[in-house]
């Protein structure tokens, strides 16, 4: 069955040929009629959509999440972005001083703060060199890719208790080979933290055959979910080493007697939703997660994605603006361009013309979805052309 790429389904198509999905994406317009509809709801009903709508709200989006991941809604709980499930996984962690976790060098700030913060712990992060596609060390500041030849050595110097790497590179769109990596760190009994954010929805991510101690994505990117909201997967064997941080109402197992003196945490993932989830926005996050890559399928999104990349690079003629990467070496749904002059100007020209794309790292970053449409990615490259 083809895709429906249509305006009314996709509204931005009639401001832009929008091609920054590693960005902030525009809400899936049954995201949008979701949350009017939690929103009228509580207008008309105050508390009674706690009685009604909320628990079921969010047992509905673990349940869809969980399908996603290939695991059981009792590993899933809803958050409001990346930094916040990776904060308490780090947080939580029950690190000694000595030892060591290792990310890359360029890695997202949302896996990395959380992580350069535990030093007031005597923990050290120790980053991954950065290296080209074949895994040889690069001089440049420029962002590329990281290796696991690297990745074993920092190991096997001792101490290491957590890898925490992004599944795809933000700057370079870099994708890790999560079936080694999950293994290695199996093998050495380390906990692989997955920041998501640039692949979920738009690349298979199968939490327990990939052996991923912990996923923790963002909603409003490959999901075109609303901005403020986020997910995790932790695997019951990390939820059992981790020390709760954030205490709250929600994080109790067993009814609702605010007053009673014992308050035992609930075992499964609903541990880390610790107040208050925002209804209206998990509404709109299980709709867009069930209408979109569940409905459509991740697979044939993740093909659809690559098959637009195809396009974008057959029109592109101009030499000076060419991939970091060969199209099948480590590929994604980022495609990231190489640019001599300043690729921010460039994107902002391109905005101008009304072609959404954004620039990271010193990259043009072409980042299509399922829904854009060849006149659009070609229109893109063909401006590309012109310019550069």
């Amino acid at each position: 069955m083809p895709f429906d790429k249509s305006k009314m389904m996709f509204p931005i198509k009639n401001e832009y040929a929008f091609l920054s999905h590693c960005g902030v994406s525009p809400l899936y317009s049954g995201g949008f009629r979701a949350v009017q509809l939690a929103c009228e709801r509580q207008m008309r009903l105050g508390s009674v959509v706690l009685a009604e709508d909320y628990h079921r709200t969010l047992r509905s989006l673990r349940e869809a999440v969980a399908r996603l991941l290939n695991t059981g809604p009792q590993n899933v709980a809803f958050v409001k972005n990346t930094s916040e499930g990776i904060g308490l996984i780090a947080a939580g962690y029950p690190f000694t001083a000595g030892n060591k976790v290792i990310g890359y060098r360029h890695e997202y700030p949302a896996n990395r703060y959380p992580w350069e913060l535990l030093k007031n712990r005597g923990v050290e992060y120790i980053c991954l060199d950065n290296t080209n596609a074949d895994g040889k060390s690069l001089t440049t500041e420029h962002a590329v890719a990281w290796s696991m030849n690297n990745l074993k050595d920092l190991v096997h110097k001792g101490g290491v208790k957590v890898v925490a790497i992004s599944h795809v590179q933000f700057k370079s769109g870099y994708a890790a080979d999560l079936k080694a990596l999950g293994e290695f760190c199996e093998n050495e009994e380390i906990d692989l933290i997955v920041d998501a954010a640039q692949s979920l929805g738009a690349m298979p991510i199968d939490a327990k055959e990939l052996k991923i101690a912990a996923v923790v994505s963002s909603g409003w990117k490959w999901l075109l979910g609303p901005l403020g909201t986020g997910l995790m997967y932790v695997s019951p064997k990390l939820r059992e080493k981790l020390l709760p941080v954030l205490v709250g109402a929600e994080v109790r197992r067993g009814g609702e007697d605010y007053e009673a003196t014992e308050w035992p945490i609930d075992e499964t993932a609903k541990q880390f939703e610790y107040s208050t989830s925002p209804l209206a926005l998990a509404t709109a996050l299980d709709r867009c997660i069930r209408e979109v890559p569940l409905a459509q399928g991740v697979e044939r999104i993740q093909a659809e994605i690559f098959r637009l990349q195809d396009v974008f690079l057959k029109a592109l003629k101009s030499k000076p603006c060419h991939p970091i990467f060969d199209p099948e070496v480590n590929r994604s749904p980022i495609l990231s361009l190489v640019y001599p002059g300043d690729a921010s100007a460039l994107s902002e020209e391109l905005i101008r013309r009304k072609v959404y794309c954004t620039a990271r790292g010193g990259y043009l970053r072409i980042a299509p979805h399922y829904y854009t449409d060849d006149a659009e990615i070609i229109k893109a490259a063909e401006i590309l052309n012109a310019i550069a």
